[in-house]
């Protein structure tokens, strides 16, 4: 499993072309030849960027799924809606889909940010949005979620 870490402001092109800083692109190095998969975020106005790898660990716990379970095959179809293999180029750019980039409202101004073994792709003034909206409960949020037993963290 990959860990990816940091933030990234970047630009976009006219064309959904955007240059991978040197930091991200040396921690994607193993995954490079791979391929990524980049699709909508579920719960954010964002893209998320997975390498083939993790896309495909996520496929096998989907794929466990009943399709006899209208909701579970609802689900699946709303999941991988708007999907898209991507590669990088060899000059380190990522092309962003059309249709992706009017999902997430991406203009010129991108942020690139890690999310464990996974990047997300936003929109500069939607991420410092969501941050923003989050920073007040950040402290609740991270007790509830990290906050059991403490054998847990170590």
């Amino acid at each position: 499993m990959i860990n990816f870490i940091g933030t990234y402001d970047c630009k976009a092109d006219a064309k959904g072309r955007v240059m991978l800083p040197v930091a991200l692109k040396n921690q994607m190095s193993p995954v490079l030849t791979d391929g990524f998969v980049i699709k909508r975020s579920v719960f954010q106005p964002c893209l998320e960027l997975y390498p083939m790898k993790e896309w495909n660990l996520l496929m096998e716990k989907m794929n466990k799924k009943n399709r006899f379970v209208k909701k579970n095959n609802d689900f699946i179809r709303r999941f991988s809606a708007g999907v898209k293999v991507i590669e990088i180029d060899a000059t380190g750019r990522l092309l962003i889909p059309k249709n992706l980039i009017d999902v997430a409202n991406i203009a010129k101004e991108v942020v690139l940010s890690s999310a464990i073994n996974i990047i997300e792709i936003w929109d500069k003034d939607s991420y410092e949005k969501v941050l923003e909206d989050t920073t007040l409960d950040f402290a609740a949020l991270a007790e509830e979620v990290m906050g059991g037993d403490e054998d847990e963290l170590s």
